[in-house]
């Protein structure tokens, strides 16, 4: 039977994978904001994950986007690529994944094969995504139906390491359906498979990929706060210390986004419903959630040290986004600074040239600018590393006496007062 191909789920992750899928069998993107099919199917992705150039290519030869479930009804593959966020407790939020189930159940036919790409603790797709996929379609998991699960890698903006680029980790519900998504995932992924001998070691394999980046980074950003009570520069202590051939190069700094900064908390949410509380992975995430704050504490310290004047002070924070040359907002921890430094009735401008001011706006009630303000400021923080920033003299945009503070140690080590 000729595999036709549903990719639920069209933002940063489902996209590119149904772009790349339509290359080689028929594919139709499914996602149930109108207005974003609409745009793709008008030929941009505002994302910008996938070019213009490359989706009118797949639109062409055949690719559709749509926010009609009936039209998603002859596909016999189907992938999930739906966001798994946490809420303001930071607890798993499986409710996209409950929905994206329910559309699958809705279409879902006998021989039919369902893989999740979402970031999940081990065990979701068996225990909480199937049933809702049986109750809604009637149909038995593993007689009638059956499953994979295969966990996205996308690494938003990097333009080298694209979706086909990286190696991927491939499952199914039984050995021979394993097979079966295997090759299907193998013959677009030209950097090749790895096929996990069961789902549950999927779902773990990706959650500790991002738990893993998260402590290695909270090490870091410790380290920092250590030498900078000791006097001493971080990034020079790195840049030593990276000489010796097995030191993993980390960098200190703000973690946020859909993945590092959101993972942790499902596999720590597992691991006490099984009895155990996790201590290094919480305290990881403990550490790098107050970056932010700190970042701001350390700013006004400079700034009273310099005896400028900290009430009705004017600052300028270079980048919103979670990372650099990425229009990407979601849980962006540039957010923290801000607010800690709110709490010092400060003047904030925020400038961003990647960031959509009304997303923005929508998702954090802050104002965003993407043109850099005329008037000189009495400190600039450089949030985020974006190449754009590389042509910004930054001493023209501030006060004879002020702070330049570096999160990123993106600017010369003696343009700026403080760094990570």
């Amino acid at each position: 039977m000729e595999t036709k191909i549903c990719v639920i789920g069209l933002g940063y992750v489902g996209l590119p994978l149904a772009r790349l899928f339509s290359t080689k069998y028929e594919t139709i993107g499914f996602d149930m904001n109108l207005s974003r099919v609409e745009a793709l199917m008008a030929g941009h992705d505002v994302t910008l994950e996938v070019s213009d150039e490359l989706l009118q290519e797949a639109i062409k030869n055949g690719f559709k986007c749509t926010a009609n479930v009936d039209d998603i009804r002859e596909c016999n593959f189907y992938v999930v690529a739906v966001p798994t966020p946490v809420d303001k407790n930071n607890t798993p939020d499986l409710t996209p994944l409950y929905g994206a189930s329910t559309t699958v159940g809705k279409v879902i036919s006998k021989g039919d094969i369902v893989v999740y790409e979402s970031t999940v603790y081990p065990g979701v797709t068996e225990e909480e995504c199937i049933p809702v996929v049986e109750k809604v379609s009637g149909l038995k998991f593993n007689v009638d139906f059956f499953a994979g699960y295969s966990p996205e890698r996308i690494n938003p903006g990097d333009k080298l390491h694209t979706v086909e680029k990286i190696k991927k980790v491939t499952s199914g519900s039984t050995l021979e359906i394993g097979k079966k998504v295997d090759e299907i995932y193998s013959s677009v992924i030209v950097a090749g498979t790895h096929l996990a001998p069961t789902m549950k070691v999927a779902e773990a394999a990706k959650v500790i990929e991002n738990s893993q980046r998260d402590i290695n980074i909270a090490f870091v950003n410790e380290l920092s706060k250590i030498f900078n009570r000791l006097g001493i520069d971080t990034q020079d202590v790195l840049k030593a210390a990276s000489t010796k051939w097995n030191f993993l190069p980390f960098s200190p700094g703000l973690v946020g986004g859909h993945c590092i900064g959101v993972d942790p908390y499902y596999l720590a949410q597992c691991a006490q419903r099984h009895g155990y509380n996790p201590e290094i992975i919480l305290a990881g995430r403990r550490m790098n959630d107050g970056m932010g704050e700190y970042v701001a504490n350390e700013l006004i310290k400079l700034m009273l040290k310099k005896g400028i004047q900290v009430l009705n002070s004017n600052i300028l924070i270079l980048g919103f986004t979670f990372k650099e040359n990425c229009p990407d907002v979601r849980n962006t921890k540039v957010i923290d600074i801000y607010n800690a430094l709110r709490e010092y009735n400060l003047n904030i401008t925020v400038y961003d040239p990647w960031a959509d001011s009304e997303i923005v706006k929508k998702e954090y009630g802050i104002i965003v600018i993407n043109e850099l303000p005329e008037e000189k400021v009495d400190s600039v923080v450089l949030a985020v590393a974006h190449s754009q920033f590389h042509n910004i003299d930054v001493e023209s945009l501030v006060k004879k006496c002020h702070v330049i503070f570096d999160v990123k140690g993106f600017l010369p080590k003696e343009l700026v007062d403080g760094r990570l």
